[in-house]
Parts: structure tokens; sequence; C-alpha cells
């Protein structure tokens, strides 16, 4: 009974690899669609690579900046449903990779949405002609000294879109709300080339500088009515600032994420069909507390609706109440979006901007506020797109490098260990399927992408795997040279293997990890999937090698229980000659 409980340990590791097998693929095929492809990186499918550099006014962006936008940026991609994408940081500058057909979002991903509320002073038709000065809302003194007779009224009462130049369609309580079809949010930032020692070009930051000493003056705050002086140079500055404004279609705007809250604003809007004057900011964007699209029946129109947190409804309440019939602009990224009438005084904080929307603008800007605004301003200094051809190109080279080295090592240990070299070529099957079945899994529930940099990882896990057997094999040479048979010499060389065994694995996945934990990039793919493959290189060689060399020491066949056949035939000899020696050696010490 004992020879018998003593045989079935091998018998019940393999069934419990098995066990374990048979539980991986149940969930490949019967979990997430049953598909039993993993996830592949962009280099193996195709997609884009975006680089973004971020936009100071001077001097480097701060780490911790960069950092909290990277995390943003990964959130937005995941909010609006960008599947597989990778935001990492290189140096100074930002990393978005997004495999398949989403080149699309990974290029907008980084739109700075820096949302603030800001009174309306003046509005001016992109088309007037210079020297034309601009018109003045209702209630305000006229700008830059024009007659009061410039002054556009308010619209009529009822709810109707403002159809006056500086108009920007309506603010007030939400009537209906209803989500949209996500979509990817435009770009409108300005590029700015990086220097080689990852400081931004100077040539950006004199811009930024000169944009904000012109459109930002603080002469265009309202000046004394009694101070002719003043009024002239108001007058001056806010026609300098008008001037200096392009608003023509996709004209970049160099104050984009770097305006400042406290000084007055001359921006683009309406679609670039009008530029305002406006006032400091009164409320943050940083005060939204959520943000959705909709189609509001009542007026006809998509809408995006917003609530406020506690501090800025308050503020919202107040505003609202005290500028009925006032315009409020909602500058986005220096942009005015929306330039809306206050019909009513809005107190619980929920509102509707309207500026004709179409559908895919509304949910455009409600996914912009709903993520928050990142700390910095960024442009794409790089956008590379990786075809499927050639990312299927590179897969099957990775693929023939990966079959080459199997091959390579499958003749090695049938020549050099014969039987045991099938159960090698065995394991290493049996090694794939696991490895296979781990991968579709990591993809489905981390998002865990293959690429390039990981399929090298499994070929030199291949290795790694073929180095545990080497060891083991080698370890029975030894104990058969030693004299003892082939059946007596397993449990004693897994003893003495095993912890080789684990020492040279430990090795491999402390190193793998290392890599990990400090690489970015492609190169965390390699650690990845050579950590993993080391794991599971020991799960082989625990439940499968092992127990296999052990049941054919047992076996009662001639046949598989022959060294020779095993390889083993040399060192048995070996063995024979020595047994002799150290009987007789043992016969002497006793006489």
């Amino acid at each position: 009974m004992a020879k018998s409980s003593r045989y079935s340990h091998p018998a019940r590791l393999l069934a419990l690899f098995a066990l374990i097998v048979v539980v991986l693929y149940a969930l490949v095929f019967f979990t997430g669609g049953g598909k039993p492809v993993p996830r592949l990186g962009i280099d193996l499918q195709g997609g884009t690579r975006v680089t973004l550099t971020a936009r100071v006014a001077e001097g480097t962006p701060e780490k911790s900046s960069l950092e909290l936008a990277r995390q943003m940026i990964d959130q937005r991609a995941k909010g609006i449903g960008v599947s597989g994408t990778e935001v990492v940081l290189d140096g100074n500058n930002i990393v978005i990779t997004v495999p398949g057909e989403q080149g699309a979002e990974a290029k907008n991903l980084a739109q700075q949405a820096k949302l603030s509320f800001r009174k309306v002073v003046a509005s001016q038709p992109v088309a007037q002609q210079p020297g034309q000065l601009p018109a003045s809302r209702p209630g305000e003194p006229p700008a830059s000294g024009a007659p009061s007779s410039n002054a556009t009224p308010p619209p009529a009462s009822g709810g109707a879109p403002s159809t006056k130049p500086g108009g920007g369609g309506t603010v007030g309580a939400p009537a209906r709300q209803q989500s949209s079809t996500p979509a990817p949010p435009p770009s409108s930032q300005a590029p700015a080339p990086q220097q080689p020692d990852g400081s931004i070009d100077a040539q950006a930051a004199k811009e930024i500088q000169e944009a904000k000493a012109i459109r930002q003056n603080p002469a265009l705050a309202p000046a004394n009515p009694s101070d002719p002086a003043a009024q002239a140079a108001r007058k001056a500055a806010v026609e300098k600032a008008f001037a200096s404004l392009n608003c023509t279609p996709n004209a970049k705007d160099p104050l984009v994420g770097n305006d400042d809250p406290k000084l007055p604003l001359v921006a683009c809007g309406d679609k670039d069909t009008n530029k305002y004057l406006l006032e400091p900011e009164f409320l943050p964007g940083t005060e939204i507390s959520n943000a959705s699209s909709g189609y509001d029946q009542q007026r006809g129109q998509w809408v995006v609706n917003l609530s406020f947190k506690g501090e800025g409804t308050k503020v919202w309440a107040d505003f609202t109440s005290k500028n009925t019939n006032q315009q409020a602009a909602f500058v986005l990224d220096t942009n005015v979006v929306s330039a809306p009438n206050i019909q009513v005084a809005i107190l619980d904080g929920n509102t509707q901007i309207t500026g004709k929307f179409t559908q895919t603008e509304a949910k455009q800007l409600s996914d912009i506020l709903k993520y928050g605004s990142l700390p910095l301003s960024f442009a794409s200094s790089d956008a590379t797109t990786v075809s499927a051809t050639l990312g299927l190109a590179s897969l099957q080279a990775g693929l023939t490098a990966g079959g080459i080295g199997l091959l390579v090592v499958f003749i090695y240990c049938l020549f050099y260990y014969r039987l045991l070299g099938i159960l090698t070529i065995l394991s290493l099957g049996l090694s794939g399927l696991l490895v296979y079945a781990v991968l579709v899994l990591l993809g489905r529930w981390i998002g865990y992408t293959l690429d390039l940099a990981g399929v090298a990882g499994l070929i030199i896990a291949i290795g790694i795997t073929a180095d545990s057997f080497v060891i083991y094999f080698e370890r029975l040479k030894d104990e058969i040279r030693e004299g003892r048979t082939f059946r007596s010499a397993v449990p004693r060389g897994w003893a003495r293997a095993r912890r080789t065994i684990l020492a040279s694995d430990g090795v491999s996945f402390l190193a793998a990890a290392i890599l990990y934990m400090i690489a970015v990039g492609d190169v965390q793919g390699f650690a990845f999937t050579l950590g993993m493959s080391t794991v599971l290189d020991l799960v082989v060689v625990y439940l499968v090698t092992h127990p296999l060399v052990a049941m054919v020491s047992t076996s009662k066949s001639k046949f598989l229980s022959n060294p020779k056949h095993l390889g083993l035939g040399a060192v048995q000899q070996l063995g024979s000659q020595r047994k002799p020696t150290r009987v007789g050696r043992a016969h002497v010490k006793e006489a």
C-alpha cells in the first residue's frame, strides 16, 4: 500500500494541472464573449501613438502636474470608452497609445478643457470692419466710448435663443436630460516644439506672453467715466486686442490653457463668428459636479446639462440673480463655446448650456466638462499611426522567431536527452497552452495588451523554461554518475534540482519585477510577460515535468526505463565503474 501511495503522487499532480487548464479554458470560451484571442497592442494590430508636449509660459512643467495630467487623460480614455489605451510619462512628455481604429480619440484626449465662467462686456462680429467699435452689453457703459445706441436689446421672453451678433443661446433650468452617443472632443491645440533638453521652445513661450499682454491687458477693465485719459487708454487697448485676435477657422490660439482668470479676456466664440470682451472669471469650471448632454424637446436642440458643487451653486445663484438678461460666457480653453442670456435666477445649480450644438458637439463638451480640466496645456508634438498590415507583419515575424526558437530547443532536447527530450517538448507545449489562456484572460480582466516587446518576453521565457528542465536532467545525471539507478536518482535529483530551479526563477522574476516598476511603455510589456512566464514555468515544472519523469522512472516498461533511451547510458556506465571502487574503499575502511 505504501508503494502504491508513493507512486500515485505524480498522477495527482498531473490531475491538478489538467484541472487548472480546464478551468482556464472554460473561462476563455465561456466568458467575455467567448473569443479566444488575446488583446493585441498597437505594434501588432495597428493603432496610433501620440506624444504630447506641455505648453507653459516659462521654464519646464512640474513633475507633479505632468503626473496629474497623465492620470486625468487616462481617466478620460476610460470614461469615453477608448479601450486599450496606455498613457505613460516619458520625461517631460506624455505618450498616449491607442491600439486599433480609435486614433482620432487618442489625438483629442489631451484637450485642455479649462472651463471658466465670465461676464460678457461687449461683443463684435468677426466680419466687422477695422475701426468699428464692439457693441456694448445692456446695462453696461458703452465699450471704448461707443454710443449707447449701439447696445443690442435683450432677447424676447419665452426662452427663444438670442439672434444678435453677441448671442449664444440661453441659460436656464434644464427641462429634459437625455444622454447621447460618445464622441471625441475637438482639438484646438497649438504645436509647441520641444528642445533636446526637454524644455519648451522659447518661441512658444514668447507667443503666450505676447498674447497675454494684449488680450489680457489690465487696461481692458472698465475705466473711470470721469477720467478721459483712462477712457482713451481703455479704448486703445480694446481696439488693439480685438484687432490682434484671429478667429478664422482652425486658427491656433497661443493662450490656450495659459490665460489668467483674474484678468479680463478677449476671446473668439460662436464657432468663430464673434469676438468677445469678457470680465475676469467669477466661477471656475472646477466647481462643476457633473455634466451630460441631451436633447431639449421644448427648444428642439441639443444642450449640455450642468450641476455645480456646493460653493459653485451659491456663486452661480448669486450671479444669475444679479445679472438677469445679461450674457454669461462659458469659456473653454480661451474660446467662448456659449454666451447665453440669463433668463431667470438659477438657485439649485442645475443649468443648461445652449449654443446651437450638434449631438456630437454637445456630447464632446459634456465629456470634457465631466472629466475635468488638465493642470497643463498640451500640444501634439508627434503622432504616429501604425497600419494593421504592418502590425500583422510584425506579429508574423515574432511568431516565426518564437517558432524557430522552439524548434532549436526541440532538436537539442531530442538529440541530447532522447525520451527525456520528448517529455521536455510535451512540457513546453503544455506551458504554451497555459500562457495563452492567461494572456487572453488578462486582456479581459485588466486590459493587458500583448505587444512586440511582450512577444520578446515570451520567447526569452522559452529559454528560462528549458533551462529548468536542463537543471533537473543534469542533476539526474549527477546522481546516476554516483552509481544510483534511474529510479532511485529521480527523487534525490529532484530534491536538489528544485532548490536550484527556485533560485534561478526567483532571480529572473525579481529582475522582471524591478524592470517593470522602473520602466515605461514597451519595456514594461517585456518585463510583464517575462515575469508571468517565469511563474508559470514553476507551475509546469512542479505539476508536469517532475511527475512525468517520476512516472517514467517507475514504469515497468523496459523500453521506457532503459537509460540508453533516456540519454543516460553514458553516465550509467560511468556510475557502474565508480560503484565497485566505492564498495572497495568501504571494505578497506572496515578492516
